[in-house]
């Protein structure tokens, strides 16, 4: 199952329509996680006629988003992998075990806010930001997050850069 996460893409101010090198990534996509942060309903329907898409609602997520079907936090089963999402986890300082604390079953947990990439373990559970495609703020590219889970594993992790390199 590949599964193409994304956070922060604060249309459509930063997103007017899929970038092309995003697009790129989201070609045989079977999941579609969006971590918050889309800011209007109409990116989750443009990534949908990609693939299903699950999301959660971030700070600047209003009632649309909501209506479309984002909640605050959310907890899938991706092949057999615990998937436990949310939009903003906190302070860098103590988010494993915050994170573990608020989703003790899951066996990763997807997040955004910052806008900053990050692949984590520690004590069994993996938390994973995106980054942003479009809004990378003091990040040296945009990214998307790859991930591969056959048989309840993650077989493959990325951050995929989505922008030309400074």
């Amino acid at each position: 199952m590949k599964v193409i996460v994304l956070s922060d893409t604060h249309a459509p101010r930063r997103w007017r329509s899929c970038p092309p090198p995003v697009a790129e990534q989201l070609r045989g996509a079977d999941l579609i996680l969006h971590a918050g942060d889309v800011c209007i309903a109409g990116v989750l329907d443009e990534l949908a006629g990609c693939a299903p898409v699950r999301a959660v609602r971030g700070n600047n997520d209003g009632p649309d988003v909501a209506a479309w079907g984002a909640p605050d936090t959310l907890e899938l089963d991706l092949d057999g992998l615990r998937v436990a999402m949310i939009h903003d986890a906190g302070p860098a300082p103590g988010r494993p075990a915050r994170m573990r604390r608020r989703f003790p079953a899951a066996q990763l947990v997807v997040f955004g806010h910052s806008h900053i990439p990050l692949d984590h373990s520690e004590n069994g559970q993996r938390i994973f930001n995106p980054g942003s495609p479009t809004d990378r703020r003091r990040q040296p590219q945009g990214t998307v997050g790859v991930l591969e889970v056959r048989d309840g594993q993650l077989v493959s992790v990325k951050i995929v850069p989505v922008t030309p390199a400074p």
